[in-house]
């Protein structure tokens, strides 16, 4: 299969997982836009925006990857996640 096969049947595998922690969901979505988008742009939300806030953070810790390594450690996390 291929990388993009496996990432958007990864995408589909996390919506499938139980509960994670905020912080798990965090880097989930900090790959899934970094593989998907590429580096965080803009300015980071203002300090009240507390959740906006925590996903440009998440984002922004995956910057310099590149959309393919992105989508292997989406996909490494989800297999992790979902063998429990």
């Amino acid at each position: 299969m291929e990388l993009r096969e496996t990432f958007e049947s990864a995408t589909e595998r996390a919506g499938k997982l139980p509960h994670q922690p905020n912080d798990v969901l965090l880097e989930l979505y900090g790959l899934f836009k970094q593989a998907t988008v590429g580096d965080v742009s803009g300015e980071k939300p203002g300090m009240f925006d507390f959740k906006g806030a925590a996903k440009y953070d998440a984002w922004e810790g995956h910057r310099g990857m590149t959309s393919e390594e992105a989508m292997q450690a989406y996909i490494e996390l989800v297999d992790r996640l979902a063998a429990g």
